[in-house]
C-alpha cells in the first residue's frame, strides 16, 4: 500500500547512526515488572533489520506518564527483554539526552544498540505538557531532546504507530532534521486499520465495549456515516448508555455512577445515533447483576433496579452477539463486555472473544485492555490482527489526523 511514507526496509543503514523510536510502553504488575510483551515482540523485526544491516542504533521510547505515574519507571527491563527476544545486545542507560547518553551514542559500533532512559523523564514528552503548551513542529525542534540528540544521527526511524496520536518532540520533530523512515510495524498497523475502513468484506461488525466510552462514541458516528459498519454491537457501558438513550431506566445506583463519572453526557449523542441509524445497532437485551452473592440476569422488562450495578451483558445478549459475530465478514473489537476481572462477570467477555476467535471473518482488535482481555480467554494467534495501538487506533477510525502521519508525510 502506497501512502507516501518511506519504508526503512531496503534502505542502506550500514555505518549510519540511527535514532529508532518504537513504542514499547508495556503493562506492568504491582512490583514494576512487565507482564505483557506484545509491543516489545512486535518491535523486534525492525531492531534486527537495523542491527543486521550494520546500523549504530540508539532507541528512544517511553514507559508510563503523568496520568499513570505508577507505570513511569526505568526501562532497563525493556532493554533486557529486547535483547533476549531479538538476539541483539541492547545496552541501557538511564540517561535520556545528557552527556552520559551522548557519550554512549558516539561510542556505538556497527550492529550495536542502546536504549536510552525513559522519554517521560523529560517534561516536554509528558501528555500534560502536550495538552497545556501545544508546541508547533518547528518549536519542537528547539526542545531539549531534539537539540541534544538531533545532530548526532544520520537517519530517524519511527515504528510507533500506537503513539501516532501523540504530538511530542520524539514523534514529530526529528523528521525536519534528517531522512526519516517508518518501520514495518507502522505499515502493518496502518494497513490493518485501513482494511477495516476501506473495502472490508461485508458485513462489517464493530464490537464496542469497555468503560472508556469516549472511544466508542469517537468511532461510531464516523463508521456509520461512511457506511463502513453494517452492525455495531454495543456492550459494556456503551450498551447501557444506548438503552438509556431509548428511554430505558436502569436504576438510581447505576445512573448515579454514570453521572459521577461524567458518562451520562453521551446520552444525547446516543439519541442522535439511534435516530439516524437505529437498524445498525445490536443492543443487549439483558444485563448481569449480583444478587445474594450470585450472578443474576435481568431482562429489560425487569428494570429499573435501583440498588444494582450492571457488570456484564446477560446470557441472551451473549447468544445474540455470538450469532452476529459468526456471520460477519469483518470484525473489529475494542473493549470487553463487562468486568471480566471478576469471574462472576467474565462470561460475556469470554464468550464474545471465543466467538471472535472462531469466526471465519477477518478480525482486528486493539487497545491495551482489549488485548489483555483477549489474551486471557483465547489464543491471540486466532485473531487475524492484534493492533498495538489504542488511542491512535481510535483516532484513525474516527477519521482524525494523526500527528505522526502528518510529520512523516512532510519528512526530509
Amino acid at each position: 500500500m502506497e501512502i507516501g511514507i518511506k519504508s526503512i526496509i531496503g534502505a542502506d543503514v550500514k555505518g549510519k547512526r540511527v535514532l529508532f523510536r518504537p513504542d514499547i510502553n508495556s503493562p506492568i504488575d504491582s512490583g514494576g515488572k512487565i507482564v505483557n510483551f506484545n509491543r516489545i515482540e512486535k518491535t523486534v523485526p525492525t531492531l534486527k533489520y537495523l542491527a543486521e544491516g550494520g546500523a549504530k542504533i540508539a532507541i528512544i521510547a517511553h514507559q508510563g506518564d503523568t496520568l499513570d505515574y505508577q507505570n513511569l519507571i526505568s526501562m532497563r527491563e525493556h532493554a533486557e527483554i529486547l535483547s533476549r527476544l531479538s538476539g541483539v545486545k541492547v545496552a541501557y542507560t538511564d540517561d535520556v539526552a545528557g552527556d552520559g547518553a551522548i557519550e554512549k551514542i558516539k561510542a556505538l559500533k556497527e550492529g550495536e544498540a542502546i536504549l536510552l532512559g525513559n522519554l517521560r523523564y523529560l517534561t516536554e514528552e509528558v501528555s500534560t505538557f502536550e495538552k497545556d503548551v501545544k508546541l508547533t513542529q518547528e518549536e519542537m525542534a528547539k526542545t531539549y531532546l531534539v537539540r541534544r540528540l538531533g545532530g548526532l544521527f544520520d537517519i530517524y526511524v519511527n515504528d510507533a504507530f500506537s503513539a501516532a496520536h501523540r504530538n511530542a518532540p520524539s514523534m514529530v520533530a526529528f523528521e525536519k532534521l534528517m531522512p526519516s523512515y517508518a518501520g514495518p510495524l507502522f505499515f502493518r498497523e496502518y494497513e490493518a486499520l485501513w482494511k477495516v475502513m476501506n473495502g472490508a468484506e461485508k458485513p462489517v461488525v464493530f464490537v464496542l465495549g469497555g468503560a472508556k466510552i469516549s472511544d466508542a462514541f469517537g468511532m461510531m458516528g464516523k463508521v456509520l456515516r461512511d457506511g463502513v459498519a453494517d452492525k455495531i454491537l454495543a456492550m459494556g457501558v456503551t450498551g447501557v448508555v444506548m438503552r438509556l438513550a431509548e428511554g430505558k431506566k436502569f436504576g438510581s445506583k447505576y445512573e448515579k455512577w454514570l453521572s459521577d463519572h461524567d458518562l451520562n453526557v453521551f446520552i444525547e449523542e446516543a439519541k442522535g445515533l439511534l435516530n439516524d441509524y437505529a437498524d445498525k445497532f445490536v443492543l443487549p437485551v439483558d444485563y448481569a447483576v449480583e444478587e445474594d452473592g450470585k450472578r443474576k440476569d435481568l431482562t429489560l422488562d425487569m428494570l429499573p433496579a435501583d440498588d444494582k450495578m450492571f457488570f456484564d451483558i446477560g446470557s441472551e445478549s451473549i447468544r445474540l452477539f455470538e450469532r452476529e459475530i459468526s456471520s460477519a465478514g469483518t470484525i473489529f473489537v475494542n473493549g470487553p463486555a463487562g468486568v471480566y476481572e471478576n469471574e462472576m462477570f467474565a462470561d460475556g467477555t469470554r464468550r464474545v472473544w471465543k466467538a471472535v476467535a472462531a469466526a471465519k471473518g477477518y478480525s482486528v482488535i486493539g487497545g491495551g485492555d482489549t488485548v489483555s482481555a483477549a489474551a486471557r480467554f483465547v489464543d491471540l494467534a486466532d485473531i487475524n490482527y492484534v493492533c498495538t495501538a489504542g488511542g491512535a487506533m481510535v483516532r484513525f477510525l474516527s477519521g482524525k489526523k494523526l500527528p505522526l502521519i502528518e510529520a512523516m508525510l512532510s519528512a526530509k
